[in-house]
């Protein structure tokens, strides 16, 4: 008997899932289409009834990422900040991301077309206009946050990145000894506070930066369409 699944069956779902589920073992860098196929249990061409090429592929998996983040996402409660919304909106990206290794690299310039990005891009902007922002300006914020929480991100897995092993430069207690306090004081707080190992506290407060800078930007002339 045969142990390859049936072609028929493939759809795109179907490989961005299996294609996941190799980040862990061989990275983005070392994801290929012939390996995906195999995972399947299918040969390579039958994928490209699917997906074209890679580039589709990292498409189709960057969707499958980003549905699974906004899953069961509703607009701000009556009570609810537009700021504490909008950083559970990226803290569940960011969350997302983090499931796979290079989740980051995955989504970046990638291009993701599904129901449920346009309702989270949609919700996004209520939020921010019923917030007092026009709607030119909300429309600017949900790209900052975005490409914030992404390259946040990739720089988060990098410093954790496996590679390394125990010569992992970003590890506490070889970066306490990376710079001479007495002479560069400031710098080795902050190697301190910033590699110490608390990414959600820095995440946080780095979206807090942001939306601080969003709020305080001075009002901008309204258009009619506003």
């Amino acid at each position: 008997m045969s142990n390859k699944s049936d072609p028929a069956k493939l759809d795109a779902e179907v490989i961005a899932e299996a294609a996941l589920g190799l980040l862990d073992e061989v990275g983005l860098d070392g994801l290929t289409m012939r390996k995906v196929a195999a995972a399947l249990n299918v040969q390579a061409p039958a994928l490209y009834w699917h997906v074209a090429n890679k580039r589709e592929l990292l498409d189709t998996m960057a969707r499958a990422v980003f549905v699974s983040a906004v899953d069961g996402l509703e607009a701000p409660r009556r009570d609810e900040d537009w700021r504490d919304w909008l950083i559970a909106l990226a803290g569940r990206l960011r969350r997302a991301m983090l499931s796979y290794r290079d989740g980051a690299k995955v989504l970046a310039g990638t291009y993701v077309s599904d129901e449920s990005i346009y309702r989270t891009v949609e919700l996004t902007l209520r939020t921010l206009h019923d917030a007092g922002f026009s709607k030119t300006r909300a429309a600017r914020v949900f790209p900052i946050l975005l490409h914030y929480t992404v390259g946040f991100v990739i720089e988060e897995q990098a410093r954790s990145d496996g590679e390394y092993g125990d010569r992992n430069p970003y590890l506490p207690d070889r970066l306490a000894g990376l710079v001479d306090a007495h002479r560069y004081p400031l710098t080795a707080q902050l190697v301190t506070d910033v590699f110490s190992g608390d990414t959600d506290t820095e995440f946080t407060e780095g979206l807090h930066v942001i939306l601080a800078g969003i709020h305080a930007m001075p009002p901008e002339r309204m258009s009619p369409a506003d």
